[in-house]
């Protein structure tokens, strides 16, 4: 991983950092006045905002450790308290004590998985680009295009479904896990293939665009199994090797 170099402030990064964190805040707001569809999508578009702030950051020269605390402070806000709000007040309160022992979970485990990954990034012996344990941003992704699935499907006010409760507790884990999950921000596409990528990415945006609600909800749940299935492909290869000694 990429380690900062100082701690200065740059205006242009912490902004978008800080747009991200107003994005979570009214996801937030939008909770608990009851209006969930428009909480998802700001979740969504704090979704869009963290990306963007790192690859600023790195396409000026203006990674900071300011910027990463920064970061990480408004992450835990707008993927850690604002879909487990989401979560809780959509779905989790029939539960009762589990319902909101799985909220609290959800926030705690985000703030490990931030901890763990800023104490890696400042490892100097850390070269491996992909994430250990699922991002919090991809888990308050499922988390959010879930309610806008339902909303696809008809629901428009709160909903008591087992398996929601289930997959909170199941992001949770998946978080703090040792599971490997891709990253595509080190990803250096050759010269000759540059071409096939873009294609690639217009058919990919196209797919997404045609039924949203659905299309990302499916996207992001298989991004959060992803980790599982690596994990198993990785245990019969080794099986396999092991036998074939």
């Amino acid at each position: 991983m990429e380690r900062p170099r100082s701690n200065r402030f740059y205006a242009l990064p912490s902004m978008l950092t800080c747009t991200s964190l107003f994005s979570g805040f009214y996801s937030i707001i939008a909770s608990i006045n009851g209006d969930f569809y428009p909480a998802a999508v700001a979740i969504l578009v704090a979704g869009v905002f963290d990306g963007l702030d790192g690859r600023v950051a790195r396409l000026t020269d203006s990674t900071s450790r300011f910027g990463m605390q920064l970061d990480s402070l408004c992450d835990l806000v707008s993927f850690g308290v604002a879909p487990a709000l989401l979560a809780y007040l959509w779905a989790l309160i029939p539960y009762g004590r589990y319902g909101w022992l799985a909220a609290f979970l959800y926030v705690a485990t985000t703030a490990l998985r931030l901890a763990r990954f800023n104490s890696m990034a400042e490892d100097p012996d850390n070269t491996n680009h992909d994430f250990v344990g699922l991002p919090c941003p991809a888990a308050a992704g499922a988390i959010a295009t879930m309610v806008m699935f339902f909303r696809y499907l008809g629901t428009t006010d709160t909903v008591k479904h087992f398996s929601i409760l289930l997959l909170v507790y199941l992001l949770s884990y998946l978080m703090i896990s040792a599971h490997r999950y891709l990253s595509f921000k080190k990803n250096k596409i050759p010269r000759e293939k540059r071409f096939q990528a873009v294609v690639g990415m217009i058919l990919v945006l196209t797919l997404l665009a045609t039924e949203p609600p659905v299309t990302l909800f499916v996207t992001t749940l298989l991004y959060a199994l992803s980790g599982l299935f690596l994990e198993l492909y990785s245990f019969v290869r080794r099986k396999k090797g092991q036998q074939g000694q």
